[in-house]
């Protein structure tokens, strides 16, 4: 006996928006990454003779611990970039695109981000997370590379160098990681249940992905 499909539960059917190897792998840098801005926070704000909880958790001090992240964040992004190759080239070429209509979801994405109501976009990634993905990697990417300098270089220019790109890095990508946060928790109504695509699984609702990514979901009928 057939079952009728109704338009609700087209609506909650979920959608795998992610693979494992994608998960784990944005879990490992995310997780690298937030001890070290937060490790990072602590000793720029001068904290170095006061150890932070993780410290004293761990015994070891802040600056080991810092260390210790920015080696375990250069190895995943080897790692990451050796066996994703083709996830990887397919992540840049998505978000180095561009279509006549992106400006348009721009300027209605602060109010969509509440509503909902978002401008059409097409491919996998919207407008917004496009910028948002270049502007990441670029600046993950100086990060590890100025904190490999700084270890290997014991002084002079060099050193200096380094310190001043890995401070503005940090500058700059902390604004950029808590605006990722708050987007992908699915705080803000408009972004309601995307959370899932990157963990449970990586499956989401229809309807969630359907709001956010129409085209890309209509691909996965």
């Amino acid at each position: 006996m057939r079952t009728r499909t109704t338009a609700a539960d087209t609506a909650t059917e979920p959608v795998r928006r992610n693979s494992a190897r994608a998960r784990w792998l944005h879990a490992g840098v995310y997780a690298t990454t937030l001890v070290l801005l937060g490790t990072g926070w602590w000793l720029t704000l001068g904290q170095e003779g006061r150890p932070s909880l993780l410290a004293e958790a761990t015994g070891w001090s802040d600056a080991e611990i810092h260390t210790g992240a920015g080696w375990a964040l250069a190895a995943v992004a080897v790692g990451g970039a050796l066996i994703g190759r083709r996830g990887l080239r397919s992540l840049l070429a998505d978000s180095v695109r561009f279509a006549k209509g992106d400006m348009a979801w721009l300027r209605r994405w602060p109010a969509a981000a509440f509503t909902g109501r978002f401008a059409p976009h097409s491919g996998r990634f919207d407008p917004g997370q496009r910028i948002a993905n270049v502007a990441m990697l670029v600046l993950l990417a100086l990060l590890i590379a100025s904190g490999v300098g700084l270890v290997l270089a014991s002084g002079g220019p060099v050193f200096a160098w380094c310190n001043l790109v890995h401070r503005w890095s940090t500058y700059l990508l902390t604004p950029l990681i808590l605006g990722h946060i708050l987007i992908a928790s699915g705080v803000l109504p408009g972004y309601r249940g995307v959370w899932r695509s990157m963990h449970l699984g990586g499956r989401l609702r229809r309807s969630d992905a359907e709001r956010v990514w129409p085209e890309w979901t209509r691909r996965r009928r």
